[in-house]
């Protein structure tokens, strides 16, 4: 998996994580390929767990559908956990995979800090993604990902779970 940090908060300050060493180098010569379906895994600030509040979760949970914040990629399953997201976006022929990545968690962060009635940052800047090969089944890295609830023991059965989606349900 590769990282990625938001290109447009490279300083410093006050609501700013200073940007951990590699990532730079880390972004540099990489392309989103259009049309190709991405997993994207992102923590929250210090791994904590601000979706454990529901209401937090349910704020956070209303971007990952939202057309506007997609663009013209396409979301085809996604998991909240406590401290972080994971993501399986279909590019369309326009945005790049940082601009919609950077949209989701600006939107979702906002709408979090409301409901905490916190300010500040919530996503870690750098984020995981790993381009899909044509070979890999989909459904199968679907269901992968969204089964990590279980795998957590927060659930014992995905169906329990409130925080997730997948276009094939």
């Amino acid at each position: 998996m590769s990282q990625h940090t938001n290109n447009r908060h490279r300083g410093h300050g006050p609501n700013q994580q200073p940007e951990k060493s590699g990532h730079r180098a880390l972004r540099r010569c990489r392309a989103s390929l259009s049309n190709h379906v991405y997993l994207v895994t992102s923590a929250t600030i210090g791994r904590q767990c601000f979706f454990a509040d529901f209401q937090a979760g349910c704020a956070a949970a209303r971007c990952f559908e939202d057309r506007a914040m997609l663009g013209d990629a396409r979301m085809l399953a996604w998991v909240l956990m406590p401290d972080h997201a994971h993501w399986l976006i279909q590019l369309g022929a326009d945005d790049p995979l940082s601009l919609v990545v950077n949209r989701l968690k600006s939107a979702s962060a906002r709408r979090a800090n409301r409901v905490l009635a916190r300010k500040g940052p919530l996503w870690e800047q750098a984020y995981h993604d790993h381009c899909l090969r044509r070979e890999e089944d989909l459904r199968s890295v679907a269901r992968y990902m969204i089964a990590n609830p279980v795998r957590a023991g927060l659930v014992q059965r995905i169906v329990d779970y409130p925080f997730w989606n997948a276009i094939w349900v």
